[in-house]
């Protein structure tokens, strides 16, 4: 019988930890992600979106440059309707994707829609990933297939019934189309948003040969899970920031 023991914070906390190394603005903190997420793959060139909510208003990226070449001040302010207030730029015509859900969930600050191509992949054949990997943990009871494919999400309306349809889910896997993500934070947004398209390619990884993966406990799941949240996504952003800021420092511009 496995033994019943805390994760996170609760189970062990670093007494220091290597920071930031650059006190950010909301806006910087969506031009970095952009950045950030385009190395790692989970953009396809020009689309795609991700917004930040800043009490009564929500920063998000403008259409038409692509994730890789935002600066700081590219940054839109839009109200909660999705129309601009502050910007040089337009915003997608999909910005309702995030406006309902900011709407819906108070725990959405952050709202990431993309098309990796293996969550993209899996979105094809209508099948979430499982969970093979300790660092999938963190995606444990937080993922929703969404297999209801309506075209583009450009009004409110559809951006209403796509956030009915996520629920209370921190991951969605959308049919024949792509991947949504949400969380509080820029950080924890981030580093679920990897390691979900890691556990889309290590799930089809492994459905390609003739084997079954070895399940994780779900007791261990939750430990996992709590510490990848309180302590690995931090740190992992610290270091994005870091690396960024020292290697691309116009993204702050």
């Amino acid at each position: 019988m496995t033994e019943e023991r805390p994760g996170g914070l609760q189970a062990w906390a670093p007494s220091t930890v290597p920071g930031p190394g650059v006190d950010l603005g909301p806006a910087q903190e969506l031009a970095v992600a952009l950045r950030h997420l385009d190395d790692v793959g989970w953009c396809e060139n020009l689309t795609g979106h991700i917004t930040l909510q800043v009490g009564d208003r929500i920063l998000v990226n403008p259409w038409g440059l692509w994730w890789r070449e935002v600066r700081a001040a590219d940054i839109l302010t839009i109200d909660a309707d999705g129309r601009v207030v502050e910007g040089a730029l337009d915003v997608t015509p999909a910005v309702h994707i995030h406006t309902e859900l900011h709407r819906a969930r108070p725990d959405a600050a952050v709202v990431i829609h993309n098309h990796p191509p293996y969550a993209s992949a899996l979105a094809a054949i209508g099948e979430l990933p499982e969970v093979v990997h300790q660092n999938s943990s963190i995606l444990a009871d937080q993922m929703v297939l969404v297999n209801e494919y309506d075209g583009e999400v450009d009004s409110a309306g559809l951006g209403e019934e796509l956030a009915r349809r996520i629920g209370d889910a921190s991951v969605a896997l959308l049919v024949s189309h792509g991947a949504i993500v949400t969380a509080p934070s820029m950080a924890e947004a981030v580093y679920k948003a990897v390691l979900f398209e890691r556990t889309c390619m290590l799930h089809w990884l492994t459905r390609s040969v003739d084997a079954k993966a070895i399940p994780i406990a779900v007791s261990a799941q939750r430990r996992l899970q709590a510490s990848l949240v309180e302590r690995a996504a931090p740190v992992y952003w610290n270091g994005v920031v870091r690396q960024l800021a020292a290697d691309e420092p116009d993204v702050l511009a």
